[in-house]
């Protein structure tokens, strides 16, 4: 093999969706590719097209040519909002709620998001890593190659610091880029309970300017609800935030409308999640703003909420619309994102194609991130192989993982590429 190839790899005998926001073949939503080919180098996407428009035999162009399988190749996934590292579980809340207590008595009678920051302050760096690891795992199996994780369960400068060292510690052991995003303005820890403002105060003042200055955040988020933050007090977390140079994103209109996405909107957030109780006005903010709505269907179904997000004014307005797990212990326990792609389309009549953007091309910018999510010249090589005949079959199926394999910056991860689309070993 001539050392002088151009490209270090080359993937062949498979069809690509590259969820480029255009249809090659057809309006098909995928920006789809069949019998196409994606040359890498040096961890990024050299060539996407179709294989006839190679420019040369595949064994002179790249040191290592490899076959799809008759495989479907897209953009590694991106689950863009999870809380997965935390201490304990709450499947006695989950029981309770099954009993009849509503999400808001269960926080209000010191349930909640309190007893995981117990939990979480009670456990070393090494026990969150290891009760971690599993979850991200079940993710990585199904092709995840990037992934938020958000502190939130700590509530003093201490735990938040040790859970946000455990984030980047994810990425460190594992092959997935890891983004961080400070959450403190969560809940009122006990210690402030009945006084927002101080609590407000202290993170200001204290937690947000450690944080970033240890670099342990790529980002600020805050829970703005009535059962959380007013408006008022996460402008003052947005302010310092902006201060301290870092981007901001925030949980809003889940439950009610309190006016935070025209907020995150109003500071260019990168994203307003939930969205639930939306409105227009809302929606146009974020229009005007860039911001992305992420949906979070697993927490719709966990908490059994009846309430849709605007999807027909999202799309009117042309906000993008990304997916995400929600990981968390208390309003969705997901550690499956093609679950949530079959939710996003059952639940909130997202298209197939649609809930794909949602975590790939949606979910990147949701993170505030240009170099992945596509599959196209110059954008980093982080990619998933399927073994389906169609995209639409990765929100259709529901429990299967057709993932054969992954590719971490032009790094393959997986030990499945050799089975072929029929099932049938080479």
């Amino acid at each position: 093999m001539p050392t002088s190839a151009p490209w270090d790899s080359l993937w062949i005998d498979l069809s690509v969706a590259t969820m480029d926001g255009a249809a090659t073949d057809g309006a098909d939503g995928y920006g789809s590719i069949a019998d196409a080919a994606v040359g890498i180098k040096d961890g990024c996407i050299a060539f996407v097209g179709r294989r006839a428009e190679l420019p040369g035999a595949p064994e002179t162009l790249a040191a290592e040519v490899r076959s799809g399988g008759g495989g479907w190749m897209t953009p590694g996934l991106i689950d863009c909002h999870t809380h997965i590292v935390y201490g304990g579980n709450r499947a006695r809340e989950f029981e309770a709620r099954l009993n009849g207590a509503s999400y808001e008595e269960i926080a209000r009678a010191g349930g909640g998001i309190l007893s995981t920051v117990a939990a979480t302050r009670a456990a070393s760096e090494d026990e969150l890593l290891a009760a971690t690891l599993p979850r991200l795992d079940s993710l990585l199996a199904e092709g995840v190659t990037t992934l938020e994780v958000k502190s939130g369960y700590g509530l003093d400068t201490e735990t938040e610091t040790r859970m946000l060292c455990v984030a980047r510690r994810l990425g460190q052991m594992r092959p997935v880029e890891v983004r961080t995003t400070f959450l403190g303005a969560h809940a009122l820890p006990p210690e402030f309970r009945n006084d927002a403002d101080g609590y407000i105060d202290r993170l200001c003042a204290e937690t947000l300017p450690a944080v970033a200055e240890a670099g342990l955040a790529d980002a600020v988020d805050a829970f703005c609800e009535g059962i959380g933050f007013s408006v008022a007090q996460t402008r003052r977390v947005f302010e310092t935030a902006r201060r301290l140079g870092l981007p901001v994103k925030l949980h809003a209109e889940q439950l009610s409308n309190l006016g935070g996405a025209r907020l995150v909107a109003e500071f260019g957030g990168l994203s307003a999640d939930h969205v639930e109780h939306l409105d227009e006005e809302g929606v146009v903010a974020m229009a005007g703003a860039g911001t992305v709505a992420v949906l979070l269907p697993g927490a719709f179904y966990a908490l059994r909420e009846t309430k849709l997000p605007p999807i027909e004014l999202l799309r009117r307005h042309g906000v993008p619309m990304a997916l995400s797990t929600d990981n968390n212990p208390g309003t969705s326990p997901v550690t499956s994102l093609l679950l949530m792609l079959s939710m996003g389309c059952t639940f909130f009549r997202l298209t197939p194609a649609e809930a794909l953007a949602g975590v790939t091309r949606h979910a990147a910018k949701a993170l505030g991130l240009d170099d992945r999510g596509v599959i196209g010249p110059g954008k980093r090589a982080d990619l998933a192989l399927w073994r389906i005949a169609h995209p639409a079959e990765l929100a259709y199926a529901i429990g299967l993982n057709p993932c054969m394999a992954v590719v971490n910056g032009g790094v393959v991860r997986a030990p499945r590429i050799a089975a072929d689309i029929s099932g049938e070993a080479p």
